[in-house]
């Protein structure tokens, strides 16, 4: 029997925003039942990379495919769970919690009324996440962190075979780091493969399979857990522009 194909295969990834080019021949695999970090400093690429994974960001040389299908062919968007980088649950739009996390259901349902299953799966988001004893509540009034955790849950209550995660930590407290990474860890152990773009690893660390560090669009390096606190992430105030900071007890400078 032969393996099972990447979740996601990258191959010379070439991406340009406003006239500029971002992605210069980036590689990226992610397998099934793998966590990858995406590291790297501000203006590396990381977030378009995500972006152009799922479409968002068109590559202009290269080759995308998600669960060995060609980008330009692949339909099955309910296999994916997107987290996009600072974004607030329902923009102003008057939503309850519940409902912000069911659209995340909307992949599936193709705009059917919810049954039990959808309902039941929107729970299990809501509990996971720690957000259940608020699932009524207007998500306006919710916190930063809330908001983040709220959109996480959405794109979990899509059950989704693969899950990309866009700075997920930034601007959350602690404890919704760790309750992040519980919910993570949840999803790895039943199959998922996780995508995330990194400044931190906090509580994720334990998590990550490889990190690739992107530097001015390129692939600087890959590194396997073992190997985390070493990973070149941030440049250094040398100078030097390929000076880089080493990650430190699970965090980047």
């Amino acid at each position: 029997m032969s393996p099972p194909e990447p979740v996601i295969s990258l191959r010379g990834g070439t991406a340009s925003l406003g006239g500029h080019s971002v992605l210069r021949g980036v590689d990226l695999t992610v397998e099934p039942g793998e966590v990858v970090a995406l590291l790297g400093a501000n203006g590396s690429g990381k977030s378009t990379t995500v972006r152009a994974v799922v479409g968002q960001v068109p590559l202009t040389e290269g080759e995308l495919r998600l669960f060995g299908t060609p980008l330009r062919r692949f339909r099955q968007w309910r296999r994916v769970g997107y987290v996009p980088q600072r974004s607030t649950a329902a923009a102003g739009v008057p939503a309850t919690v519940r409902e912000v996390v069911s659209a995340g259901r909307l992949a599936r349902t193709r705009l059917r009324p919810l049954g039990r299953a959808d309902k039941e799966a929107v729970h299990r988001a809501l509990r996971l996440i720690g957000m259940d004893e608020l699932a009524g509540q207007s998500v306006n009034a919710l916190s930063g962190g809330q908001h983040q955790r709220v959109l996480i849950a959405r794109a979990l209550a899509a059950e989704p075979e693969l899950l990309i995660m866009d700075e997920p930590l930034a601007g959350v407290d602690i404890n919704s780091q760790r309750v992040l990474a519980e919910a993570l860890r949840k999803q790895t152990a039943d199959g998922a493969s996780v995508l995330l773009v990194l400044h931190e690893l906090g509580p994720l660390a334990p998590l990550i399979d490889r990190a690739v560090v992107l530097e001015r669009g390129r692939v600087q390096r890959v590194d396997h857990p073992e190997r985390l606190h070493d990973v070149a992430c941030h440049p250094q105030d040398s100078g030097h522009p390929e000076a880089s900071a080493r990650i430190e007890t699970g965090l980047l400078p």
